[in-house]
């Protein structure tokens, strides 16, 4: 259907305006959907950097409960036992807060020993990591895992003193080496 001017007469130009409109949505939708997975993509990896603090955080209070335990040493039977230690006197806290899986929607699957206690924990999710390599050298082994569920943070490769390793000789109890 062709536009009619004021004077009555049809013009030739509505019709490339009208193409030129449509061009113009295309062009935009088509920026904003890349903008979309830019975005989507640094989100995931926030939550990939997020995974590694909070696991690294878990696997240092399973460590830090374990080392202190009087008598026998053990793990936790829950992860609340890591917020409010009540095996002494005056109660110990392992951790912070008890902090949600960052990727799995909340929810820890828990690996847990011969005698069913906490031994580490890991993110039930299937899902391709977009880190593949880099690593911090106590997680040196999530290097080229197929899924979020392979990353195990475990105890025994936490290091209390943080994620860049282990302690350094010059810093190892009462002077002595390793």
């Amino acid at each position: 259907m062709a536009a009619f001017m004021p004077s009555g007469k049809p013009s030739n130009q509505a019709g490339f305006t009208y193409l030129g409109v449509l061009f113009l949505i295309m062009v935009m939708g088509m920026g904003l959907a890349s903008a979309g997975e830019l975005w989507s993509t640094a989100s995931r990896r926030d939550r990939e950097r997020q995974l590694l603090w909070v696991g690294t955080q878990y696997a240092q209070a399973l460590r830090s409960y374990y080392r202190s335990s009087p008598g026998l040493a053990q793990y936790p039977k829950e992860l609340a036992d890591l917020l409010q230690d009540e095996r002494f006197p005056n109660a110990q806290h392992h951790i912070r807060q008890l902090y949600p899986d960052p990727i799995g929607g909340g929810e820890w699957a828990l690996m847990r020993g011969f005698d069913g206690r906490i031994t580490g924990l890991y993110s039930p999710s299937t899902d391709k990591p977009l880190k593949q390599a880099d690593f911090p050298s106590q997680w040196s082994d999530f290097t080229g895992m197929a899924s979020y569920k392979d990353w195990q943070f475990v105890a025994e490769k936490a290091f209390l003193e943080g994620t860049s390793g282990p302690k350094s000789p010059s810093r190892s109890p009462q002077g002595v080496m390793p």
